[in-house]
């Protein structure tokens, strides 16, 4: 049983702190989204970021780590408070620079030790069952969740086209990860029973996926040290069994000011399982 979750929670939350189609937020929220700290926006009477943490917790996650920025106090803040509410062991690392990440995966090393983790993001709410597979998989090794591209903009908040732009999970018969692919121009020619599966950055990690983000240069595209080029290394080396989770569930995504409303809606029945702080 895996114990440790790592959240990334460094970005900038550039796309949330933009005016985007005419949306106004309330002064609170508002105040939040131009700090860059999308995922402490209030969706009811709890930060968004509440929810992700039960839901790890719900899954028998029992230490938490987030990855955030220099002086992020506010994050910090948080994970003393919500140690106490949860009885959970919730701390923090700091990624120095926003080089990607797989440099944010990194930056997590000293919390994560000899021992495997689930990781995940900082504005996306996973499903649980995906979360539970990942953590009580008795196989050892790695694990990406895929997830139906179809059923993320159905049962999600999703657009289409925001799913077309993510990475696809290809897989072999036995359910190994043989690639990633970023951004592929045509997506359905990596279909698999019909079904284009794609990533949304949730794994399980044995300690091994530390030197491969060690090994990788920047992305010549973008520049930054991605994640999925990590992946890929590690499985391409196969140092270590690579399986895909496929998961036909939606996620709640919290990425842009048009996303709130959404989101606020879906959980509006939904309280996270441990004390508000």
């Amino acid at each position: 049983m895996v114990e440790k979750a790592v959240i990334l929670a460094r970005g900038l939350g550039t796309r949330m702190q933009k005016e985007r189609d005419g949306i106004e937020l309330d002064d609170e929220s508002d105040r939040i989204a131009r700090q860059g700290l999308k995922t402490l926006i209030p969706v009811g009477s709890r930060p968004f970021l509440d929810y992700i943490v039960d839901s790890l917790l719900q899954v028998g996650l029992r230490e938490v780590c987030l990855v955030i920025a220099p002086d992020c106090q506010p994050l910090q803040d948080y994970a003393e408070r919500v140690s106490k509410a949860s009885h959970a062991e919730v701390s923090c690392t700091v990624q120095e620079e926003a080089l990607g990440t797989a440099d944010a995966v990194l930056a997590a090393e000293s919390f994560a030790r000899t021992d495997p983790f689930v990781l995940c993001n900082s504005d996306n709410l996973y499903p649980r069952e995906a979360l539970r597979t990942l953590a009580a998989d008795e196989q050892a090794g790695c694990c990406v969740a895929a997830f139906d591209g179809e059923t993320l903009v159905s049962e999600g908040n999703i657009a289409a086209d925001r799913v077309r732009d993510m990475a696809v999970v290809v897989a072999d018969d036995d359910g190994n990860l043989t690639n990633i692919v970023e951004k592929p121009p045509e997506p359905e020619k990596y279909a698999r029973g019909g079904h284009v599966w794609v990533n949304m950055n949730l794994y399980r990690f044995t300690p091994h996926i530390f030197d491969a983000c060690r090994s990788i240069d920047f992305d010549p595209e973008r520049g930054e040290l991605e994640l999925t080029t990590a992946v890929q290394l590690l499985c391409d080396r196969q140092i270590v069994p690579f399986r895909v989770a496929f998961s036909r569930d939606g996620v709640l995504d919290m990425t842009s000011r048009k996303d709130v409303d959404a989101v606020r809606e879906a959980l509006e029945d939904r309280q996270p399982g441990f004390a508000a702080t």
